[in-house]
């Protein structure tokens, strides 16, 4: 099962990584329950969301995506929700916001941690109550949508620092996805970049070829931007290019926040035996889950390995296999059992089940 993703609409890969994430997309997209798609910029989400949307029984409805870094914060209620005639000073007429847009479908939220505190609070109760009440209105108006959210920040890092709600969070993340970087996914890099050239040259009526000195430039780029970078650096060597397409990639090292996301914060105070924990448990994260690449890593046997884990908490152990939930001494949620208002159900203080491929 592969999607290409050459045209930014699909995705495609013949690497483990990927095929496990389709796999996990397609079992997930089978459901009713709200998912969480994390991953860095360029890395596929949307790819991803709407993927899970295609393979779902709502694919007839609408797919409404909102990208929550984006919406002016003066209207982005308005922009979500919807707002009735003479609500506010311009609003001249009724609008229908996006979640009623969405009706039938799936309401894609991209980049939900950017979305402003006060209004992940009005989100949060519209997802408890599976109504919503345009701005202006008097009316509960019942909802009939699924959510699937995006972020590129680490989950646990989003909530700790409180640009992501707890309480928020245990409801969008009823599963979580994760979206691996192509640098996590190296050798499907020249088969992504031969799909790119061979629908630019079907646009174009061309036959042009990447050259072996581009190939090999390929797969020894880091790509901090991920396949969007890839499409983008392809697009512009074949323009310029007669037959033959040669590529010019910048030669540095990984950017600050390439260096951030694989960097450890460790307090002074943390006893050796939890920081040893909490390196395990982020070295596994950067391996996907990977126990023999892990362990390989950091120099011990796998049964090592195993005798480690078995030591940590399953709180622990969640966020080492890939749970997007916030780690120990963490405050837990609140008030966030019962029913999402996506159809699925996440307890307090118990992390959702996280999935990475």
């Amino acid at each position: 099962m592969s999607k290409s993703d050459d045209d930014g609409t699909r995705l495609f890969g013949r690497s483990q990584t990927i095929q496990n994430l389709l796999l996990k997309v397609s079992r997930v997209a089978a459901t009713r329950v709200s998912v969480l798609v994390v991953g860095e910029s360029g890395a596929g989400k949307d790819i991803v969301a709407r993927l899970i949307h295609d393979m779902s029984p709502r694919r007839r409805g609408p797919f409404v995506p909102v990208n929550c870094g984006a919406i002016p914060k003066d209207i982005a209620e308005s922009h979500l929700f919807g707002h009735e005639k003479g609500s506010f000073t311009g609003a001249v007429a009724q609008h229908v916001g996006m979640f009623e847009a969405a009706r039938g479908g799936t309401l894609f939220l991209d980049e939900i941690a950017e979305m402003p505190a006060e209004l992940q609070v009005k989100l949060l109760r519209t997802l408890e109550s599976n109504t919503i009440m345009r701005v202006g209105g008097h009316e509960a108006i019942p909802l009939d949508v699924r959510i699937v959210a995006a972020t590129h920040h680490d989950p646990v890092e989003a909530v700790r620092s409180g640009r992501l709600r707890e309480d928020l969070f245990y409801r969008i993340a009823t599963i979580a996805l994760h979206v691996p970087a192509l640098r996590q996914r190296e050798d499907d890099v020249g088969d992504i970049a031969l799909q790119i050239v061979d629908r630019l040259n079907a646009r174009h009526r061309t036959r042009k070829r990447l050259s072996m000195q581009a190939m090999k430039a390929l797969r020894a780029y880091t790509w901090p931007g991920n396949v969007r970078e890839l499409r983008n650096a392809l697009e512009r060597a074949f323009i310029l290019a007669d037959e033959q397409i040669e590529l010019q990639l910048p030669r540095r090292q990984l950017p600050r926040d390439e260096v951030r996301h694989n960097a450890m914060t460790l307090h002074i105070g943390t006893t050796l035996a939890h920081t040893q924990q909490r390196f395990i448990v982020a070295s596994l994260r950067h391996f996907n889950g990977d126990k023999p690449r892990t362990a390989k890593a950091l120099g011990i046997s796998l049964k090592t390995l195993y005798n480690r884990l078995a030591l940590l908490s399953e709180h622990e152990r969640n966020a080492a296999n890939g749970a997007a939930a916030p780690a120990s001494g963490t405050s837990s949620a609140s008030g966030a059992s019962g029913t999402s208002g996506a159809g699925g159900t996440a307890s307090a203080g118990t992390p959702p089940n996280a999935t990475n491929p």
